[in-house]
């Protein structure tokens, strides 16, 4: 599934095109996706113009001076730019077509992807309101961490993946993040010390900012606008390593299950 990393990634990449240009409309392939696509849609975007492109959460924001659509990638979607009218291929559901003839393909094999469109404040959007910080901004420390997890037994796995303590945090990066910081995956969220929570936070960062700067992680569906995989996948310590030594004792890493979500760890560096 793309993550934040991936997602923001795509966002980098069809920007430059989609800002501040005109939608002539929405080509409709496919309207069963994993919520149905507004068959007024095509009417509520002809003639508006594209104001912003932006990400919250795992969600891609194409602002308007109308609206704005919120666009999910699901398990397997991917965005393209198309510059060149190539015919559209088996699972390319939905073109959001600009004056200029370029458009914004969506492909979704498995179609559990989405758009939704909004004229509301986006705060007050049902699907972004009680989202937690992004791990990349100042909104985002340590002392929210600690604080949150107060009382808390739950896995710090299962805490730090939580969108409503902080967003983006999927499987592969919390793997990477708490082995980074040294942290056990299954220690409860509330026992785990603010200066450990520091170094959590900074690792997190750390993570998900190299991520984005390598393109993402390259998993069986994701591709970038380009059509490209990530690479950051070259990178990873722990995760899909089982078995492998450990790159910092050489202990042979584990494969665990929490929350019903693959978990590799470190059984001598990470407590």
């Amino acid at each position: 599934m793309p993550e934040l990393p991936e997602v923001e990634t795509t966002r980098r990449g069809v920007a430059p095109f989609l800002s501040e240009q005109i939608i002539r409309g929405l080509v409709l392939r496919e309207s069963r996706l994993r919520w149905p696509v507004d068959p007024g849609l095509d009417r509520r975007l002809g003639g508006a113009r594209v104001t912003a492109v932006n990400r919250r959460a795992k969600y891609l924001l194409v602002e308007t001076d109308r609206g704005c659509l919120l666009w999910h990638l699901g398990m397997s979607g991917s965005l393209r730019i198309i510059t060149d009218g190539r015919a559209p291929e088996k699972h390319d559901h939905v073109d959001l077509v600009l004056e200029n003839g370029h458009c914004l393909r969506f492909n979704d094999p498995r179609r559990f992807g989405f758009l939704l469109w909004t004229e509301a404040p986006l705060a007050e959007h049902p699907r972004l309101a009680a989202l937690g910080p992004e791990p990349l901004s100042e909104d985002f420390s340590a002392e929210r961490l600690y604080a949150r997890s107060r009382g808390r037994r739950a896995p710090v796995k299962s805490f730090i993946m939580d969108s409503a303590t902080v967003v983006g945090v999927g499987n592969i990066y919390a793997s990477e993040a708490l082995f980074l910081a040294g942290i056990h995956p299954r220690r409860p969220a509330g026992r785990i010390a603010l200066a450990r929570y520091r170094q959590l936070a900074a690792r997190i960062k750390q993570v998900l900012a190299a991520a984005i700067e390598q393109g993402g992680t390259t998993l069986r569906d994701f591709r970038d606008s380009d059509g490209m995989p990530g690479y950051f996948s070259q990178s990873l310590n722990v995760y899909d390593r089982a078995g492998e030594p450990c790159p910092q004792c050489a202990a042979a890493i584990r494969r665990a299950v929490i929350a019903q979500r693959a978990t590799y760890f470190c059984p001598r560096c990470q407590r």
